[in-house]
C-alpha cells in the first residue's frame, strides 16, 4: 500500500520540477527580450536624429550652391551699374567708389564659398579613392562606394557580414572592417552613421519582432565592432536601422533581396564645421 502512494507522489514532485524549470527559462528570454525591445527603441532614435542632420546637410549643401549662384548674379549687377556709372555725371564719383568695394567683397565671398565646396569635395575624393586601392579583389565585390551630394556612401553586403537572419558580426568581415575604420580615423573631423537595411522577408526569430530589429541590431554589432576592435572614437558613431522601407532594387527577385539586405555607413562633414563660412558670412 505504501508503495503504491510512493509512486505518483514522485511523478508529481518530477511535473512540478519540470515545470519551474520551464517557467524560469520562460522568463529569461522574457528578459532578454525587453532588454533588445530597450535597446532597438534608443537605437531607432538615434537613427532618427542622425538622418534628420543628413537632410540638413544635403539642403545646406544647396543652399550652398544657391549663394554661390545669387553671388555670381549679383556682382554682374553691380559691374552693370559701374559701367553706367562711369557714363554718369561726376557726382557718380562717390558712387564707383562705393561699388568697386561691394564688387571686390561680392567676389571674395564667392571665392570663399567655391573653396569650401571644392574642399570638401576634394576630401572626399581623396577618402573614397584611399579606401578603394585598399580593398582586395573579392572585398569590391561585397563594397561598394560613392559619394553623392557630398556625403560618401560605404555599402557593404550582408554575405559578408552576418550569417543569414543572424546580426553577430562574423569573422570574415574583420580585414574589412579594419580597413573601413582606418579611413575614419584617418579623417577624424567627419561624424559616422551606420544604417541597416534588410529585405521584405519577414524575420522568424523568436526574439526579434520584424526586420525594424534586425537592422537596427545588425548597425549596432557595427559599431560596436568600429569602436571595441578598430578603435573609432565612438561618440563620432550612430546606429540606425530602416528595415525593409530603403530598397534599392526589387524585392521580388532574390537578386533584388540580395542587394536590399546592406550595411551603409555614411561619412559626413560635421554640420558645424561645413557650414562655418556661411554663417560667419550672416552675421556681418
Amino acid at each position: 500500500m505504501k508503495s503504491q502512494l510512493i509512486i505518483p507522489t514522485l511523478l508529481l514532485g518530477a511535473v512540478m520540477a519540470q515545470s519551474c524549470v520551464s517557467s524560469k527559462k520562460h522568463q529569461q528570454l522574457q528578459n532578454s527580450y525587453n532588454e533588445l525591445d530597450r535597446n532597438t527603441r534608443d537605437l531607432n532614435t538615434k537613427f532618427l536624429t542622425s538622418e534628420r542632420n543628413v537632410a540638413v546637410l544635403t539642403n545646406r549643401g544647396k543652399s550652398l550652391e544657391e549663394q554661390i549662384a545669387s553671388e555670381k548674379a549679383n556682382s554682374k549687377s553691380l559691374q552693370d551699374a559701374l559701367s553706367k556709372c562711369l557714363n554718369a555725371s561726376s557726382q557718380g564719383n562717390v558712387n564707383i567708389s562705393k561699388l568697386v568695394d561691394e564688387i571686390n567683397s561680392s567676389n571674395k565671398y564667392i571665392q570663399q564659398l567655391v573653396n569650401a565646396k571644392n574642399k570638401s569635395d576634394s576630401l572626399n575624393m581623396v577618402l573614397t579613392n584611399n579606401l578603394t586601392r585598399s580593398l582586395s579583389a573579392q572585398e569590391i565585390n561585397d563594397v561598394n562606394v560613392q559619394v553623392l551630394k557630398g556625403v560618401v556612401y560605404i555599402s557593404l553586403s550582408d554575405n559578408m557580414l552576418y550569417q543569414s537572419g543572424s546580426y553577430e558580426i562574423s569573422d570574415r568581415s574583420a580585414a574589412t572592417l579594419s580597413k573601413i575604420a582606418k579611413i575614419i580615423k584617418d579623417y577624424n573631423t567627419y561624424d559616422v552613421l551606420i544604417e541597416g537595411n534588410t529585405d521584405n522577408v519577414p524575420i522568424t526569430q523568436k526574439t526579434l519582432r520584424n526586420n525594424w530589429d534586425l537592422s537596427a541590431l545588425r548597425a549596432s554589432s557595427v559599431v560596436q565592432a568600429l569602436q571595441n576592435n578598430h578603435g573609432v572614437e565612438p561618440k563620432r558613431l550612430t546606429a540606425g536601422g530602416r528595415g525593409e522601407y530603403n530598397p534599392i532594387a526589387d524585392n521580388n527577385t532574390e537578386t533584388g533581396r540580395s542587394k536590399n539586405r546592406r550595411t551603409q555607413i555614411i561619412i559626413t562633414p560635421k554640420l558645424d564645421q561645413f557650414m562655418d563660412l556661411i554663417g560667419k558670412e550672416a552675421e556681418k
